[in-house]
């Protein structure tokens, strides 16, 4: 019997849960319903009480649910790390990005840097500041809540114009209009990671085990990785 199971999951790993979703309804017969946000959002929404049969979140949003009595934590389950990648307009001139200073005078000479406020916006403000240039670029910054809005930007935008975000989200819009320029230099790069797990209140808790089962195998972790999700 078909189940319908419902995911809350961290957008980073959008690409990888979509092809995971085939599989599972090859392998087990059963739909995934899924639901993407960003970890802020993801937060307030089990603040305020929501359930779903599967959480995908920070290993620390894990922890804290595990800790309120709302996540089962034998079923916890890795699903990898996403890293950050630096991103333009496919028409743009693709900046020189391969160093720390080299990305520092690339931004400096910007006509405008977009990134968002989730979990690697956060990380680049405070990447921004130990590099010395934050306030000067903050002018010519746009934010945005989430990763899809700040591409939609870049594919839409104009002049020299340097974004940032999930690289598996960067290679997802690459066919609308956008170029992975390449990682942040490996010295300042960034990785959050995701793990998964079935919730307590779940309506479906033995088909989400055995989802969370099915995410651990080889063969889908080699899935995820083909999606840049390591």
């Amino acid at each position: 019997m078909m189940t319908t199971i419902n995911v809350l999951s961290a957008g980073s790993v959008e690409p990888g849960l979509h092809a995971f979703a085939g599989q599972v309804k090859r392998d087990l017969g059963h739909e995934l319903r899924i639901q993407f946000n960003t970890a802020p959002q993801i937060a307030q929404r089990l603040a305020a009480g929501e359930v779903y049969d599967i959480l995908i979140a920070p290993p620390a949003a894990i922890d804290q649910t595990i800790r309120d009595g709302r996540a089962v934590a034998g079923t916890r389950v890795p699903v990898g790390r996403v890293g950050a990648g630096i991103v333009v307009r496919a028409s743009a001139d693709v900046p020189g990005v391969a160093t720390v200073e080299a990305l520092k005078q690339a931004l400096l000479g910007a006509d405008s840097v977009v990134y968002n406020t989730a979990s690697t916006g956060l990380y680049l403000e405070t990447l921004f500041g130990k590099l010395g240039i934050l306030d000067r670029l903050k002018p010519k910054t746009t934010r945005y809540p989430n990763g899809p809005s700040v591409m939609e930007h870049v594919i839409n935008g104009k002049g020299n114009e340097i974004s940032f975000g999930a690289i598996p989200e960067i290679r997802m819009y690459e066919p609308k209009g956008l170029k992975l320029v390449g990682p942040l230099p490996a010295e300042v790069q960034n990785y959050t990671s995701y793990d998964a797990v079935v919730m307590t209140g779940a309506v479906s808790p033995d088909a989400a085990r055995a989802v969370l089962r099915e995410l651990a195998t080889p063969v889908v972790k080699a899935m995820f990785t083909a999606q840049g999700i390591e």
